[in-house]
């Protein structure tokens, strides 16, 4: 009989298989490694590092900037809760309700008294602070309205307070009160104040409070976080707050304003209160603001008065690349406090000496010329952050400066010929 022999398949990997699958796993291994320890690294880097010139508002103690707007769960839960308690009060329920929702006040915090919060302005719009017509003393000191105080009668005090948080590298500043306000609109012998708060010199953090409704005792209680601030520069540094009364019918008037070097202030102990005087606001010539040449030309017959803004030069270094950023001129036509017309140039890229050369024309009846102003604002126009204002002019009868006026004058004298002229800017 033959001899039958099986024959088992073996299990024998040869070496180019098995260094391929090892090379795989490890691959694998290491890929699966670096994966998490990225993500690891990216969550301690967010968990520690803060992006500068970031600042949350803190409104009656309630963080509504930038967190609680994304609180979706806290939203859902106050809508659900939309028909209880903040009903009660008719159109103002619904009003703290919609701020409720939107993150303004927490869904248990209610206002002492009616809600007077109408709105929190955030858009920066140069020129709406001040108006042709709230003139210069020869001091260089402004006065608002009829209304607003003689040099002897006082504006008041503001209460705030400054802090810093070492571990943040935050500038904390809670602006408080004020007391004994002016008035500043006569038919209801009140104001409705707000408060706009500067870090200078650089002025790149811009906030404002709220508005409240007919008081001269007004309570803000509105904190504001400025991240990205090392305490070594604090001394370099000047909170600026301007006062003013919101007008829902034309500019905004200027109460006055306090300055307050932080290099007199020590908030490493703790939380520093401080009361300042509000004074008038003192807007001074300054060379360093540039110049601007102007051309101004009246045709009486056609009631016609073209405006040409030729060029600028001197003009001062806004940023750290020592150019003046993209500047344009936005040029507005007054009579009286009441606003005509507005316009603007063309954007200048990263020059500290534009050339213009753009014409303007108004309709302007001839017994209206000596009552009208011409107000020019220079302003550096930046894509990422809030455009600042240059510096300012102003021509016509409301002209801070005799050369302003004359300019006006002899441009209006009905000859019809065009003048141009140099003009100094105005620190804003």
């Amino acid at each position: 009989m033959a001899e039958i022999t099986s024959v088992h398949p073996g299990f024998d990997v040869s070496p180019v298989v098995a260094g391929l699958i090892g090379a795989t796993v490890l691959v694998v291994s290491v890929s699966v490694t670096v994966f998490v320890w990225t993500c690891c690294h990216q969550q301690a880097e967010k968990k520690h590092k803060t992006p500068p010139y970031k600042f949350i508002h803190m409104l009656k103690g309630i963080s509504i900037y930038p967190e609680t707007l994304s609180n979706k769960k806290k939203i859902n839960r106050l809508r659900r809760d939309k028909s209880g308690p903040a009903r009660e009060g008719g159109s103002g329920g619904n009003l703290l309700v919609d701020a409720a929702e939107a993150g303004l006040v927490g869904p248990n915090k209610a206002p002492d008294g009616p809600p007077q919060v109408e709105q929190l302005p955030i858009k920066v719009d140069y020129g709406d602070e001040l108006s042709p017509d709230q003139s210069l003393t020869p001091a260089g000191s402004k006065t608002s309205s009829p209304s607003s105080p003689g040099d002897d009668v006082l504006l008041g005090d503001l209460t705030f307070s400054v802090d810093y948080n070492f571990p943040k590298k935050a500038l904390v500043v809670t602006i408080q009160e004020a007391h004994g306000l002016p008035v500043m609109d006569e038919h209801t012998q009140s104001s409705d104040p707000y408060i706009k708060m500067t870090i200078l010199p650089d002025k790149r953090h811009r906030v404002k409070t709220r508005v409240l409704r007919k008081t001269l005792e007004p309570v803000f209680d509105e904190t504001f976080t400025f991240y990205g601030i090392p305490y070594s520069h604090l001394q370099d540094l000047v909170l600026h707050f301007l006062v003013l009364s919101f007008d829902r019918f034309s500019r905004d008037d200027v109460i006055g304003e306090v300055m307050v070097p932080l290099a007199g202030v020590d908030p490493s102990t703790g939380k520093v209160q401080l009361t300042r005087e509000i004074l008038k606001r003192n807007i001074q010539k300054c060379i360093s603001r540039g110049e601007l040449q102007v051309s101004l030309s009246y045709q009486p017959v056609a009631q016609r008065m073209t405006v040409v803004v030729l060029k600028a030069r001197h003009l001062p270094k806004m940023d750290i690349t020592g150019l003046s950023g993209n500047p344009y001129v936005k040029v507005n036509l007054y009579c009286g406090r009441r606003r005509l017309a507005k316009k603007k140039t063309h954007v200048k890229k990263c020059t500290l000496n534009p050339v213009f050369n753009e014409s303007f024309s108004y309709q302007l009846a001839p017994e209206l010329v000596p009552e009208v102003s011409l107000e020019l604002l220079v302003i550096s126009f930046e894509r990422s952050t809030k455009s600042q204002a240059v510096g300012r002019l102003v021509l016509g009868a409301h002209s801070a400066t005799p050369a302003g006026a004359q300019h006006w004058q002899q441009a209006c004298d009905g000859s019809g010929r065009a003048v141009a002229r140099w003009h100094s800017l105005s620190e804003y």
